[in-house]
């Protein structure tokens, strides 16, 4: 097993990222037959009522994560949520998952999210280099 920093972590939802305020964060590869990994991510407790819910969805919950460093470019995660646990005024968050081939196509969600917004050409190819830039710093509802 390798164990890395979780630096940002992002809730891939229809045509959006939610950026989720990492308090702290780790994430495992297992190196098994089924190549999982496991994330761990620990949040305001704010975030509760919002990874309830996707819990109880029982769905797959796609994240977009950076790892060790800040400027690595993003990975995703194909999850599933398996235990949310308070720990005292915060909660830790438990995925698992696998990575995925192709990584999620964030340069179209960032696009979408622009041109969303109404920017002019000029502004929306401005505003588009900026993000893909900075890479996961995109701005989305948050739970609060």
């Amino acid at each position: 097993m390798k164990t890395f920093k979780l630096i940002t972590l992002q809730v891939v939802e229809e045509d959006s990222l939610v950026d989720i305020d990492l308090i702290d964060g780790l994430i495992i590869n297992q190196e098994n037959e089924q190549n999982t990994w496991m994330l761990e991510a620990y949040v305001n407790k704010s975030y509760h009522d919002y990874f309830q819910e996707l819990y109880e969805k029982g769905e797959d919950v796609i994240v977009q994560v950076v790892i060790t460093k800040k400027e690595n470019s993003p990975a995703a995660f194909q999850t599933k949520i398996l235990t949310i646990k308070q720990v005292s005024d915060k909660i830790s968050i438990l995925f698992e998952g696998k990575l995925m081939k192709t990584n999620y196509d964030y340069a179209e969600i960032v696009l979408k999210k622009l041109i969303g917004q109404g920017l002019s050409s000029e502004e929306l190819l401005q505003e588009f280099k900026k993000i893909l830039r900075e890479k996961p710093k995109i701005t989305a509802a948050k739970s609060e």
